[in-house]
């Protein structure tokens, strides 16, 4: 399935969310590449973060091995903790990602080739195990890494909020209440949220610009 036809498909299952997708217009929503090791890696340095801190951070780290690319896993153990905390890394970062490390060489993260084979719920539960990574991190990398076409992050503020603006709520969803009403959006949930994400923004700058 395109992404055109999942586009057509949300328009046709829902009046305002085919009113924010004459607003926004084409879906741009990228594929994305690399492992769920690094992915998770990326994720960790992110968290709490403004987008160029974490990218400062992540450029240092990739730094001190060759080929400025994400150390192996065991590359990554053995880095002494004090050069790992000088790329910016806090404490609890710093701890995360070595979990992070760990669990792939024993195979609670698995490889791209291997994760294809697991549902939605399954990566869920199985990375949920490290340390620092959240069902919300988790969802992340299924959409934006492995290119789900069917995850809705109900937890997300921004597409909370970019519901309760397109349907004029006054407060925004639960996190169940959005959960049973994305359902019709099934099996195009990514999308969905992507077009409440890019509202939300649509909105805000609507709003800026007075």
């Amino acid at each position: 399935m395109t992404t055109t036809s999942a586009v057509q498909a949300l328009a046709a299952c829902d009046p305002r969310l085919a009113a924010a997708i004459e607003i926004i217009g084409p879906c741009t929503l990228a594929k994305g590449r690399g492992s769920p090791y690094e992915a998770l890696l990326s994720a960790i340095a992110h968290q709490q973060l403004h987008g160029n801190a974490a990218a400062a951070i992540l450029r240092r780290l990739k730094g001190l091995y060759p080929d400025t690319r994400y150390p192996l896993p065991d590359e990554l153990l053995a880095t002494p903790e004090d050069a790992l905390r000088a790329c910016g890394l806090s404490r609890a970062k710093l701890l995360a990602m070595q979990d992070v490390a760990r669990r792939t060489l024993d195979g609670t993260v698995p490889d791209r080739r291997r994760v294809q084979r697991l549902d939605n719920e399954a990566i869920i539960e199985r990375l949920t195990e490290v340390r620092g990574v959240g069902r919300w991190t988790v969802e992340m990398l299924l959409m934006f890494t492995l290119n789900r076409p069917d995850v809705l992050p109900v937890d997300d503020f921004g597409i909370r909020e970019g519901f309760r603006l397109l349907y004029g709520k006054r407060v925004q969803p639960k996190p169940r209440w959005l959960a049973a009403y994305g359902a019709r959006w099934a099996p195009y949930r990514t999308t969905a949220s992507w077009y409440l994400w890019r509202y939300a923004d649509y909105e805000r700058a609507r709003r800026r610009a007075g």
